[in-house]
């Protein structure tokens, strides 16, 4: 039976790696997934249901408007991970398509899992987009120097903070990162 890390891992599998056969492995048939987005920079539906709708909504639409995407998980650890994640930082390095630009973004997930017999399945996934910044990039470098020194998909936020700073010193180019060094914070329980 696939643990929750597996879950997460096989989900970046198929955004980031433009394999969208492996969502309705690993999410129940009738899965949910919903956004909230802080930022006018990216727009997707609120809603989707279902593991093929989930699939084409974050593979196939997606990668129909960015490529060269790493998607990073901003935690220490995953340790006493329970049934559910109520709330996981990430950070995203990609290029918009159409314009070549560099793709900066952070947010958080909700994940809530299914536990059958034989197998887990991802019940429920929550996408928060606090910022999505697009950084002119034309040749891709700073896309590729950041996918070179931040270690995937686990991230550290320490290691993030680090790499950021040791970054934006040595280049004047990378000053547009202390606006990403700390991840989100969790939000307000209501």
């Amino acid at each position: 039976m696939r643990t929750p890390k597996e879950l997460l891992e096989a989900y970046l599998q198929a955004k980031d790696l433009d394999q969208p056969s492996v969502i309705p492995d690993c999410y129940a048939p009738e899965a949910v997934l919903t956004f909230s987005i802080a930022t006018d920079q990216i727009s997707f539906p609120t809603r989707v249901r279902g593991a093929y709708a989930i699939a084409q909504t974050l593979v196939g639409d997606f990668r129909r408007r960015f490529d060269c995407c790493k998607t990073y998980y901003v935690c220490d650890s995953l340790a006493g991970v329970g049934v559910d994640i109520d709330f996981l930082p990430w950070l995203v390095v990609m290029r918009e398509r159409s314009t070549s630009a560099l793709r900066l973004g952070k947010g958080y997930y909700r994940w809530a899992f299914e536990r059958g017999e034989s197998r887990m399945w991802v019940a429920a996934m929550h996408i928060h987009i606090e910022r999505m910044d697009i950084i002119e990039d034309g040749n891709g470098e700073k896309r590729e120097q950041l996918h070179a020194a931040l270690p995937y998909p686990w991230l550290r936020p320490a290691v993030l903070a680090g790499t950021f700073e040791r970054l934006s010193q040595q280049s004047p180019g990378f000053a547009f990162l202390s606006d990403f060094s700390d991840p989100v914070t969790r939000p307000a329980r209501r």
